[in-house]
């Protein structure tokens, strides 16, 4: 969305979320946080498209959560890696390790209408996790982008092949 009056209109009709903010400032981010409405950021498309990325940090800083998403398709994004969004994220957006897991997360699942049984390790909740080969921090998550750092997945308490 571009200065376009589309978030706005995504707030006043109860949108779950609102995607590709790259090109939004304090008017469309009041009207996000006066509302339920998550703003969704797609680095990937941004990174392929070579556009200017979303004032992330300007953002959180204002109060407002925000989701990370790959937008991955073959048009914009073909990219469906999340850790490499994640580490976009923290390059590009300046948004922290700890914002980006919580973008991809709870964040994440709250856009799709789904945080109450998905997105964080809660009694009652779905625990799809994956477990990660063992790393100096969670920092390194998004410092070692290009490396394959996840080594299983339980996806509906099932292990799943990688």
């Amino acid at each position: 969305m571009d200065y376009s009056g589309g978030v706005q209109v995504a707030v006043e009709y109860g949108a779950i979320s609102a995607d590709h903010l790259e090109h939004t400032g304090p008017e469309e981010w009041d009207a996000l946080a006066r509302s339920d409405t998550m703003p969704v950021l797609l680095p990937g498309a941004t990174f392929f498209l070579e556009m200017e990325y979303a004032r992330a940090r300007e953002m959180i800083d204002r109060g407002l959560p925000i989701a990370l998403a790959t937008n991955y398709n073959p048009g914009s994004c073909p990219a469906g890696n999340m850790q490499f969004m994640m580490t976009l994220a923290c390059l590009k957006m300046k948004m922290t390790t700890e914002e980006a897991i919580n973008a991809v997360t709870l964040n994440g699942a709250h856009a799709m209408d789904l945080s109450y049984r998905l997105g964080s390790i809660t009694v009652g909740k779905k625990a799809n996790v994956f477990i990660t080969a063992p790393m100096p921090s969670y920092e390194y998550f998004t410092y070692a982008f290009t490396s394959p750092l996840v080594e299983t997945i339980i996806l509906n308490g099932k292990i799943t092949e990688i």
